[in-house]
């Protein structure tokens, strides 16, 4: 054998090997599946994004968000990253002075002097000041009940009673509260090969966390449905459908015991995509209590949430195989249902929207 043939034998050899020894990681094939559909690079209707986030909006450039927007079909973006006080006053000054119906701003409160002389008189007149100045909501952190602790040391509960007045400003302003609690359960759990977050928690290390850290799970979500229901009155959207999407049927028992939690859509369509049948069926029957929200502002990922919701297509990726290495499927919503995840619910939820930019 010549040394040349060898040489090739060896390079097919070690080609051959490093394809058997690919990762999990590494492997993400391409299907063979020929099925119908098609990329939806634009909603059908008009849509509110009810979970945005421009981190830079008192000086930022709208421009190139607007047009962004535009080529989604996106009618308003709301801005859960509003802060409070002066930076909320620019950025709302920012929009007024050029695109004053395709944004609104949520305010945000820095729980770290939980415990301080007067800080809760204080928290709730600044609300109402952010209110009086544009803020059309509230945005809370999942921070609450995971990072923040009180000046004695202690963690912050998100059912904390020296909190109440916060929510209760909340529902006699008429504004909603759009909150974040926790994360996936998965992230809880034992991180091995049943951890259906594996991929995720494996190559983002950062994300697992112990069984009491800094609480359970269960205690986490339990403070927030307490809270809901300790405050009637007041409008909650529960984001990314309280980390209950792969299990609907808790999740319509939660709807039905809270007549006052919502829930958004932001960063768990992965979810729906997988139980077409079912999801189309919990959206149909919960059509008023759906908001559209996107969370991560990544243009090219709402195609993704368009052809969950309108299409009947079968078999598509999802575009992060570290959160869902699974295929999608079509909900193909009604019109009349997409309608209101898309826009009408936020309008009726979220105070001061412009409704001529949306069909009847």
């Amino acid at each position: 054998m010549s040394k040349k043939v060898l040489l090739l034998a060896i390079c097919i050899l070690s080609i051959t090997v490093q394809a058997q020894d690919l990762t999990f990681e590494e492997y993400n094939p391409t299907s063979t599946l020929v099925v119908p559909g098609n990329i939806v690079n634009q909603a059908k209707f008009p849509f509110i994004d009810v979970h945005g986030h421009q981190y830079r909006m008192p000086t930022q450039d709208l421009a190139p968000v607007i047009a962004a927007m535009d080529t989604l079909n996106m009618g308003i973006m709301v801005n859960l990253s509003g802060r409070s006080g002066e930076n909320l006053k620019k950025s709302v000054q920012n929009i007024a002075d050029h695109y004053p119906n395709r944004f609104v701003v949520f305010a945000n409160i820095d729980f770290s002097e939980v415990g301080s002389t007067g800080w809760t008189e204080k928290t709730v007149a600044q609300l109402e000041k952010d209110v009086q100045n544009g803020a059309r909501g509230l945005k809370i952190y999942k921070s609450l009940g995971l990072r923040y602790n009180d000046t004695q040391g202690n963690r912050v509960t998100v059912d904390d009673s020296r909190l109440d007045p916060i929510w209760a400003k909340c529902g006699e302003l008429g504004i909603p509260v759009l909150i974040h609690t926790a994360d996936p359960k998965p992230f809880w759990d034992e991180f091995d090969a049943d951890n259906e977050r594996w991929l995720e928690l494996k190559t983002r290390p950062r994300r697992k966390r112990g069984e009491d850290n800094p609480a359970p799970w269960e205690t986490l979500i339990a403070e927030q449905h307490r809270m809901f229901k300790k405050h009637p009155n007041t409008t909650f959207i529960n984001a990314h459908m309280g980390w209950y999407a792969n299990n609907l049927p808790k999740l319509s028992q939660l709807l039905d015991e809270m007549p006052n939690m919502n829930v958004g859509i932001g960063a768990i369509i992965a979810e729906l995509g997988r139980q077409p049948r079912q999801a189309k069926a919990f959206f149909i029957k919960y059509q008023d209590r759906i908001l559209f929200g996107k969370d991560s502002w990544k243009p090219e990922e709402f195609p993704t949430y368009f052809r969950v919701l309108e299409s009947d297509d079968e078999y598509f990726p999802y575009h992060k195989k570290y959160h869902a290495f699974w295929a999608m499927y079509g909900l193909d919503l009604p019109d009349d249902v997409l309608k209101k995840v898309y826009y009408k619910n936020a309008l009726r939820i979220v105070p001061g929207l412009d409704k001529t930019l949306f069909p009847e």
